[in-house]
């Protein structure tokens, strides 16, 4: 072997590494902005947890309204904050979605809440909670995008399949009636 060759297969060889490297970096960086998307998501609900309570005792004030309602929603809280993982999250959080949505349909069939102070800052706050909240997952979803391209692409995907780095789920909306933004009339 001439010094030449030895030259060029060491170039090539140094030259894989690089790219080697560069894709693993690549992996590592989406997955990390797809966890830092998700703690955002997180953060959020989080916010939305600690104004339920709130709303709870708010209404609870009002004597006719249906305690039941209440009831559901506290539980539905109660699991969202119990989930241990982002798919049990999905589900749960969901499911509280759905009966707040209940909750306050029915809260506007009350003039006292619509015209208590207390209650209009507390919807004044879980709206603003549920755009940051989307924002939160419109980053998540796009962090997702990114790292799933890289995992699924070539060449990426060889050095993925390798090293264990799997396609993440997107934080889906399953339900028609949550694609749109709640409707709250409080006049």
């Amino acid at each position: 072997m001439t010094r030449f060759t030895t030259f060029i297969i060491l170039g090539g060889i140094l030259l894989l590494c690089i790219i080697f490297t560069l894709l693993y970096n690549k992996l590592v960086k989406g997955r990390n902005q797809m966890r830092e998307g998700w703690s955002g998501i997180e953060v959020q609900l989080k916010r939305r947890h600690d104004l339920i309570p709130n709303l709870v005792a708010c209404v609870k004030g009002v004597a006719n309204f249906e305690k039941e309602v209440l009831v559901k929603v506290t539980e539905a809280r109660a699991k969202a904050q119990e989930a241990q993982n982002e798919n049990e999250t999905e589900v749960a959080e969901k499911a509280l979605v759905k009966e707040m949505g209940h909750f306050l349909a029915i809260s506007e069939q009350y003039p006292e809440l619509k015209s208590a102070e207390s209650f209009l800052a507390l919807m004044d706050d879980l709206t603003e909670v549920e755009d940051h909240l989307q924002y939160a997952r419109r980053y998540y979803n796009g962090s997702v995008r990114d790292y799933n391209n890289a995992v699924e692409s070539f060449p990426s995907n060889l050095l993925a399949s390798s090293f264990n780095f799997s396609p993440a789920p997107y934080f889906e909306v399953e339900e028609v009636i949550e694609r749109s933004a709640p409707r709250v009339d409080i006049n």
